[in-house]
């Protein structure tokens, strides 16, 4: 008996924001070889954030090619997960990109968003996206480029502009201009797409000034999109192109969450938390309804939070503090019982979910002369759990019941002090991810799903990080300074 694979192997693309990551994975779900190239990201102006669109193609042939040469098997398809948000827009007859690839990050439309918000937009977006009216999402990012790249408007009279995220412009070079698509994760997060009639809205584009014919066809997460092109890349032509997820939807499905009740949070630059619901549930708490996957043409719905700096947080109080790389910072941090009363809000890019205040500015609160540098370390991580357990509680007053636990994963919950202290301050279990690329394993999953020999659990080896006694007394005063701070920042900015 064989899967619709026709062939043993896949390889898994992770395009994400430092790096473009390869798995050559087998119809177990087992992840055989690896293929890693780094990116950059340029930063032209305060809260600007972009990459060259070009740099993110040749980084995906370059890991393609590094699997391919290296490992003499046949492929049988090709699976794409990528950094969500991030927007490319692009001349459809010449395949040139018009403008860098605006990030998640980037808030250069945060001004226009609050104009937006203020002129009593907010609502109805909310009511058709799952989505509060945010810099992060590209709606904005793509009413800016229309704005302010002159060859813009020209093109979309054309009807030659192409305007879509990462995987939909990954899909169109693979298949050398073929196939203009994305799938249902992907167009949920760009706050154009309609998550309840699931398709694009035209009310939304009038909203924004955005062309709704430069948008890409949406399918099923599990679509087969379309083949690989002759000589793009080191793959034969007529691979398959067979399953395309964000991130962060991948790596839940890599975990194996099939059903409401857990939490998955990425540990990156950012953090993404999600978790499944019975149905479409609008947020009352500050975060965002989206589309978690869809397989079959069934859509399967979540809850999100995005916190803008997560794990940064430790890179960032680790330079200003002198010491060589985030570990170092952990391993100071541990020669503290606590923090002493020192908070640290890192709100070095505005504050995401569920607050949404882009005029918060970073902080550290609460220190004397009897503070050291191992007491700001430790309010840095303390500061990464803290966010994470916001998103969290977030979630459980929105779907009205208590949840069951956390799912880690990305490249900061390698750190399992940091991990404890996420148990600890949550008072619920901590499931660390075995396998460092899990969002390449969901959507290889995504691909392999009819593969009968497919693992029914492929991250089996988790380790658990339990919630340590006698912590009630720290864990209540390290939120109540956090919570303090917070409030002490928000009522500053609006006065």
């Amino acid at each position: 008996m064989t899967g619709r694979l026709g062939g043993p192997f896949v390889i898994a693309i992770d395009q994400g924001t430092s790096s473009t990551k390869a798995a050559l994975v087998d119809a177990t779900g087992k992840i055989i070889a690896k293929a890693s190239a780094p990116l950059k990201s340029s930063y032209p102006r305060p809260g600007w954030a972009e990459q060259s669109a070009e740099e993110i193609w040749t980084s995906v042939q370059a890991v393609i090619a590094d699997i391919v040469r290296s490992n003499s098997v046949e492929i049988a398809g090709l699976a794409i997960a990528n950094q969500r948000e991030t927007l490319v827009v692009w001349d459809a007859a010449s395949g040139r990109p018009i403008s860098p690839a605006i990030l998640w990050q980037c808030r250069r439309t945060a001004k226009a968003c609050e104009n937006m918000i203020a002129d009593g937009a907010d609502p109805a977006v909310v009511e058709a996206t799952g989505l509060s009216i945010n810099a992060l999402f590209p709606a904005a990012k793509l009413s800016w480029v229309m704005q302010n790249v002159p060859e813009a408007r020209g093109l979309a009279d054309q009807g030659r502009l192409r305007a879509g995220t990462v995987d939909s412009w990954l899909l169109y070079k693979l298949t050398n201009g073929r196939e203009f698509a994305t799938d249902h994760s992907n167009a949920s997060r760009t706050q154009l797409f309609n998550t309840a009639t699931l398709m694009w809205d035209e009310a939304l584009c009038d909203l924004f000034g955005v062309p709704l014919v430069a948008l890409p066809e949406v399918r099923s997460s599990d679509s087969r999109f379309g083949q690989v092109a002759q000589g793009v890349t080191a793959l034969q032509a007529g691979v398959p192109i067979l399953a395309m997820m964000g991130d962060s939807h991948a790596a839940l499905y890599g975990h194996g969450v099939r059903l409401p009740g857990l939490v998955k949070a990425t540990y990156g630059t950012g953090s993404s938390l999600m978790t499944l619901t019975p149905q479409r549930l609008l947020s009352q708490n500050g975060l965002s309804s989206t589309i978690a996957w869809s397989s079959e043409g069934q859509v399967v719905y979540a809850l999100e939070g995005n916190i803008t700096v997560s794990a940064q947080a430790a890179a960032f109080a680790a330079d200003i503090l002198g010491l060589e790389d985030a570990g170092a910072l952990s391993r100071l941090a541990q020669t503290v019982p606590d923090a002493a009363g020192v908070t640290f809000v890192p709100a070095l890019a505005g504050l995401g979910a569920p607050h949404w205040n882009d005029n918060v500015t970073g902080t550290i609160s609460g220190m004397t002369l009897a503070t050291t540098r191992a007491h700001i370390a430790r309010a840095a991580l303390d500061a990464i759990v803290l966010q994470i357990a916001d998103v969290y509680h977030a979630m459980e007053k929105d779907v009205g019941a208590p949840l069951h636990g956390l799912l880690a994963d990305g490249g900061a919950s390698s750190n399992g002090f940091l991990m404890q202290l996420q148990a600890d301050v949550l008072d619920k279990p901590v499931l660390r991810s075995s396998q460092a690329e899990i969002g390449t394993v969901g959507v290889a999953l995504m691909a392999l799903q009819d593969e009968p020999s497919v693992a029914a659990d492929p991250d089996e080896g988790r380790n658990e990080f339990k919630p340590r006694r006698g912590m009630a007394t720290w864990r209540e005063q390290v939120s109540q300074n956090w919570q303090g701070l917070l409030g002490q920042l928000t009522q500053k900015i609006e006065a």
